[in-house]
């Protein structure tokens, strides 16, 4: 199984990336998945965590995810080293960041930077970054294609922001990949 937490704060969709990237894996990824949050106080800019789930055979396990594959960080301010103690073997941590070095001494553990912010408000005009990480996210590993995301955006965002909202996720996956998408 295939863990993923989501590190975020209200109002930058955290769980709504976390649900996007659980039906893209299910309905297009031929998979199953669970997507859920964990909230503390629910207002906008309170710290919030969601989980996704991905595997093979159907999942069991509701739980909260304590140990991940995958950390991804939306909000920098959110970042610590207690993330690292989290992380499975193997695993990576993806952070929205404009500051790379900061995080050259984190070892036994790959970590993917992306100013996924400026891309946001170039973009959408917006510093909402959930999409940009996905992409991100997809970009550094093999969960599901890009393509299974796509059709996970279109369907999982209101019509009127899916159009930018998937220039987005492409942008980033082409970030971390290093290729161009077209």
């Amino acid at each position: 199984m295939v863990e993923v937490r989501w590190h975020g704060r209200g109002g930058q969709g955290s769980f709504t990336v976390s649900r996007i990237l659980g039906a893209a894996a299910t309905l297009y990824g031929n998979k199953y998945a669970l997507a859920f949050p964990s909230f503390g106080p629910e207002r906008r800019g309170a710290p919030v965590l969601a989980f996704t789930k991905i595997d093979e055979e159907k999942i069991i396990d509701r739980t909260e995810v304590k140990s991940c594959d995958y950390a991804v960080v939306l909000d920098e301010t959110l970042v610590n080293k207690q993330i690292l103690a989290t992380i499975k073997p193997n695993g990576k941590v993806i952070i929205n960041t404009n500051h790379p070095e900061r995080y050259a001494d984190w070892q036994g553990v790959e970590v993917v930077t992306i100013d996924a912010t400026s891309l946001a408000l170039e973009i959408l005009g917006k510093p909402i970054t959930n999409t940009a990480m996905l992409g991100a996210l997809l970009g550094a590993t093999e969960i599901i294609s890009l393509e299974a995301a796509i059709k996970g955006v279109e369907t999982g965002l209101p019509v009127k922001i899916v159009n930018k909202n998937v220039v987005l996720l492409k942008k980033a996956y082409e970030a971390v990949k290093g290729v161009s998408y077209e």
